[in-house]
């Protein structure tokens, strides 16, 4: 009588079992055709019918579900939110940056770095959050007891964190892009917009490729409704971070094609 995994799955090739299986030399390369065959049916014989995975739960990568919310942005205050025209503007000059990031992607990412541009590695989110923002922004064990003596007059961008320069974002992969923009955005929820912080999420928007991966949606879209939310709160039209917010809901929404999220005209 046949097997039930010869039922489910027929042969589909004739084998002539001269020999019993039990006589097929697994350790040794098979000398002929009709051997090769006899150690493939003998080594599917030998596995189990059910196989368990032991997987270490400390290994998963964090937030592997994604969670793509329909959810809109926070309606603009009167006043604060930027004309169609405006908005037309800045899609346009967005398209012009990124394909010039393209086109001179290998030629500056074979320039060499300064000594002092150390990048971290993928998986090091609270490295990469004081590379970008500085450890005045995000202060990590190494920055743990400076005073006002300490601050060094000249420019130190360990302090305030490295600008995003084509010699450093055209080195990142999409990998590295996803995963920099979801921890710099989550970062956002929970504190307030500032110029650096603005600079590198336009960066790493310019460095995102279409068409867009589902967690590359469902983490934009926290951006926009993310900056949505803080320009709801603020009290003036002439609030610095005013335009910045409005072009990183505008990107997500106009260039990124995301339009329940974007500002309409007044």
């Amino acid at each position: 009588m046949k097997s039930d995994v010869e039922e489910l799955m027929p042969r589909l090739l004739p084998v002539d079992c001269g020999e019993s299986t039990e006589e097929v030399d697994l350790s040794g390369p098979p000398r002929n055709p009709q051997e090769y065959l006899r150690q493939v049916q003998l080594e599917a014989s030998l596995c189990p019918d059910v196989v368990v995975a032991q997987i270490d739960p400390k290994k998963l990568k964090k937030k592997q579900t994604v969670n793509a919310s329909v959810a809109g942005c926070l309606a603009a205050p009167e006043g604060f939110s930027p004309s169609l025209s405006w908005q037309q503007r800045q899609v346009s000059r967005f398209s012009d940056v990124r394909q010039s990031i393209t086109k001179n992607r290998t030629h500056w990412s074979n320039h060499t770095l300064d000594d002092n541009v150390q990048l971290p590695k993928l998986t090091d989110e609270e490295g990469w959050k004081r590379f970008c923002l500085g450890e005045k922004t995000y202060p990590g064990p190494s920055a743990c007891g400076l005073t006002d003596a300490d601050q060094e007059p000249a420019l130190d961008y360990s302090k305030v964190g490295f600008p995003p320069l084509l010699s450093i974002v055209s080195r990142f992969n999409q990998s590295t892009v996803l995963m920099l923009l979801d921890t710099l955005i989550g970062w956002f929820e929970e504190r307030e917009f500032f110029p650096q912080l603005g600079r590198w999420l336009y960066a790493l928007l310019a460095c995102l490729e279409k068409p867009l991966l589902p967690e590359a949606h469902s983490s934009i879209r926290q951006l926009a409704r993310r900056c949505a939310q803080v320009r709801s709160t603020m009290n003036s039209q002439w609030d610095d971070n005013l335009p910045a917010l409005n072009l990183l809901i505008c990107l997500v929404a106009r260039y990124f094609e995301q339009v329940d999220l974007a500002d309409q005209p007044e």
